[in-house]
C-alpha cells in the first residue's frame, strides 16, 4: 500500500535510520512502469528488519499509511497447473 509517488530512493531513505539497507525496490508494472503499490527492503540482519517493522508499521510514508512486515521467502520455481 505504498503511495504512487514512493520511489526506490525514498523507500531507502525512510528505512535507513533503522539499519543497513542492502536493497530497496518499489515493484512496478512491466508494461506501464507504474508502481504496483508495494516494495521490498533488504537489511543486513534480522534484528535490523525487526526494528524497522516495529518502527514503521502503520506509519505514514509519502502520505499513505503503510503496512510493514517480513516477506515470505520464495522457494523453488513455483508452478502453474496444466490441463
Amino acid at each position: 500500500n505504498l503511495s504512487w509517488n514512493t520511489t526506490d530512493e525514498t523507500l531507502r531513505q525512510a528505512f535507513s535510520p533503522h539499519g543497513q539497507v542492502l536493497d530497496s525496490i518499489v515493484m512496478r508494472d512491466r508494461d506501464t512502469g507504474r508502481s504496483r503499490g508495494f516494495g521490498f527492503v533488504t537489511y543486513g540482519s534480522p534484528d535490523e528488519a525487526a526494528a524497522a517493522i516495529a518502527a514503521l508499521n502503520e506509519q505514514e510514508l509519502d502520505g499513505r499509511r503503510v503496512k510493514v512486515n517480513m516477506a515470505n521467502a520464495r522457494v523453488g520455481g513455483g508452478g502453474g497447473g496444466g490441463g
